[in-house]
């Protein structure tokens, strides 16, 4: 049931207008068994002054593009009346010309354009009106018998609208229902939502959640969940087998959907979502349809059925079924736009939003890992809709052709172009080793700052995750995610990368970057000294860049490897030998794997600083007073010994390495594998050859 969250103490503080209008959103949007991400509009008729002084009547209606659960006042337009009525007297209008029309009656030009449903909200003679998505409501609207269980409950009180995609003729049809009956409370929109009203915010607001409640407990009244989707088929397996499995098929999925574009990954097996997968009639019912317009545009008209047995089949066949189902689905995809498009449509990745495998769960697909959550989350929406409608009767959805008709909508797509362009790193996975250090923190931040998801990867966890945290408060969350990890730990490497699967799905950059240093004479370097270096410099760069490389090539859509080396690399150092020696491995495997990796599109480069002493937890160890001892000087004098020693005359700085990792990592070398780049000011000893 949902849930009144009315604050009358915080509302009577609420100055009179648009921000109580905010407030009723927010609340609304809250619950999304109530509204669906993206869905739904709210409006508010008022009386404000125009440009001249004059009172004149406005409805604030909710911006296209807008969420009801976060947007706050600047998302909303101000339309206005007098302008808008006229239009119930036309017998019909277009798309395009309504558009239009309404852009004139705005009273801020600076304003979002107004949702689709606008003229839904202003033909209606009510000072707040509410337009929702309810899963117990669209399960009425779903069910091949919906108008005869809406009389049951609601009596004569509702007003029953067929499907007709929004717009002009929809917006007629309903207030001329509304209109024919006095005794309306609500209006329940075939394949579509409720739509309810009030005099005042709260009343609106109250009635929206008496309407639903009513719904929700007829329909929980009559619900079996031993036979609901046709009873359980197949067991859900062990959390740790399922996890195991998604870890192996996830990079093999984003590969398959990745062809086109690249795409970042999620999964989910919460109980809705296994109890779906595992019943008798799921794969049928999944290939109806979209239960509601607006899940179709993040979750496309049907998602991928899996037809795997989690009891009988094993891995091996679940990976055949996958790469065969996506290859399926694309064709399939293109069919279906091929007999439904219109002139001048452009076809959207044909890969699934939704991949549903019995026994193991979910994985939804998107440009970003927040996308393919919201993909998910609408899929929770589509099961509560078909658990109500099998329940009540027989679930039925939009035909093909309406279903195309929403999805290459052009007021639909008009909701794409408001999303910022993509930038060089979108869709993009990058796993930093060091990540929570000077070089490895710039970096993320860098790649990050151009689209990339970030994985940081640090023995200090702390540290990454105060870095991730700041990412995610920056830039969207799970843009960046910690993970400890000894690099000189082949389980813990392992377990990483799966990790890295199950969280985005597999990755594309890698940046080999953990490190330390010792200095010491050679005739004084210890076997134990030896070995430090050589395990974390050169075993540690070359378990992480195996264990990526398994990856890549499971996902089949190439890679990128960037190692950071030294300047060492080149330079013989006065008693760093086991460090020089290490740094010079660091960069000979980086040509090694670059020469095995051309064929499978992997490329590897090598970025060689020297003396990035701002923020390193190296130079804050006794490797500063070392290096000072080996030169002569005093620790406080190192920074400008380092300066003075290159030919241009500068320091380098964290930012500066992060630069060059992008370069290698970005288009603008995509034709360049087994190189080097010294950032080191232009040390002539280290000049390579």
């Amino acid at each position: 049931m949902v849930k009144n969250l009315w604050d009358h103490d915080f509302t009577s503080q609420l100055p009179q207008g648009v921000e109580e209008l905010v407030y009723r959103s927010n609340l609304i949007g809250s619950d999304r068994s109530v509204c669906n991400w993206g869905g739904g509009n709210t409006s508010m008729k008022t009386v404000e002054k125009d440009f001249r002084g004059r009172d004149i009547e406005v409805m604030w209606v909710k911006g296209s593009g807008s969420d009801l659960a976060t947007m706050k006042s600047k998302n909303f337009t101000g339309l206005k009346m007098e302008e808008i009525r006229p239009l119930i007297e036309r017998d019909e209008m277009s798309d395009e010309e309504m558009v239009s029309y309404l852009a004139h009656c705005m009273i801020d030009s600076r304003h979002p354009r107004a949702s689709i449903e606008t003229l839904l909200h202003a033909f209606l003679p009510f000072n707040h009106v509410d337009h929702t998505h309810p899963d117990a409501i669209i399960s009425i609207c779903c069910a091949d018998n919906g108008k005869d269980i809406a009389k049951e409950i609601y009596g004569d009180r509702f007003v029953w609208v067929p499907y007709i995609r929004p717009g002009f003729t929809l917006s007629k049809m309903i207030a001329e229902g509304v209109k024919n009956n006095p005794n309306a409370e609500l209006v329940l929109m075939e394949k579509h939502g409720l739509v309810t009203w009030g005099e005042t915010s709260q009343e609106s607001y109250e009635k929206t959640l008496s309407i639903i409640n009513q719904a929700e407990d007829y329909i929980q009244r009559m619900i079996n969940e031993e036979t609901i989707f046709g009873g359980q088929k197949y067991i859900t397996l062990p959390k740790s087998h399922r996890l195991q499995i998604l870890s192996e098929v996830m990079p093999v999925i984003r590969g398959e959907v990745s062809k086109e574009n690249k795409m970042i990954l999620s999964f989910d097996d919460a109980h809705d979502i296994l109890q779906f997968v595992n019943s008798g009639n799921a794969n049928e019912l999944s290939q109806i349809g979209a239960a509601c317009p607006d899940h179709l545009v993040h979750t496309k008209r049907t998602p991928l059925y899996i037809d795997w047995n989690p009891q009988v089949d094993d891995v091996e066949t679940l990976t055949t079924r996958i790469i065969e189902g996506i290859g399926d689905f694309k064709s399939e995809y293109a069919e279906y736009f091929n007999r439904n498009k219109s002139e001048n449509d452009q076809m959207f990745e044909a890969a699934p939003r939704v991949i549903l495998i019995p026994g193991i769960g979910m994985v939804n697909t998107g440009k970003t890992l927040a996308m393919a959550k919201v993909s998910g989350a609408l899929y929770h929406r589509a099961i509560a809709v078909m658990k109500g409608s099998t329940t009540l009767g027989r679930f039925v959805s939009l035909s093909e052709n309406e279903s195309y008709n929403v999805e290459y909508w052009p007021l639909e797509l008009y909701k794409l172009t408001l999303a910022p362009p993509e930038l060089e790193f979108s869709r993009k996975v990058a796993f930093i080793t060091g990540g929570a250090g000077g070089i490895g923190s710039s970096t993320a931040r860098r790649l990050v700052s151009e689209g990339a998801h970030v994985l940081i990867a640090d023995l200090n966890i702390e540290g990454a995750k105060k870095l991730a945290t700041e990412i995610n408060e920056s830039f969207g969350e799970g843009r960046a995610h910690a993970i400890k990890m000894d690099v000189t730990s082949e389980a813990q490497v392992k377990s990483a990368f799966a990790n890295s699967a199950l969280i985005y799905g597999g990755v594309d950059i890698i940046v080999n970057n953990a490190g330390l240093a010792t200095s010491s004479p050679f005739d004084e370097t210890s076997i134990d000294e030896w070995n430090l270096n050589i395990n974390v410099l050169g075993t540690g760069y070359f378990l992480v860049a195996r264990e990526a490389f398994k990856q890549m090539k499971k996902q089949g859509i190439g890679g990128n490897m960037v190692f950071v080396g030294s300047k060492n690399s080149l330079y013989a150092g006065k008693n760093v030998t086991a460090y020089s020696s290490a740094k010079a491995l660091e960069t000979h495997l980086a040509r090694c794997i670059a020469a095995e990796g051309g064929e499978f599109g992997i490329r590897v480069n090598s970025v060689l600083p020297d003396a990035v002493l701002q923020g390193s937890a190296i130079w804050d160890s006794s490797w500063r007073e070392e290096r000072a001892a080996a030169y002569g000087i005093h620790p406080n004098e190192l920074e400008e010994h380092y300066r003075k020693r290159t030919t241009l005359q500068v320091n380098i700085y964290p930012n500066d390495i992060a630069e060059s990792i992008a370069f290698f990592a970005s288009s603008k070398a995509e034709k360049t594998t087994g190189c080097m780049i010294t950032v080191d000011g232009g040390v002539p000893a280290a000049f390579t050859r």
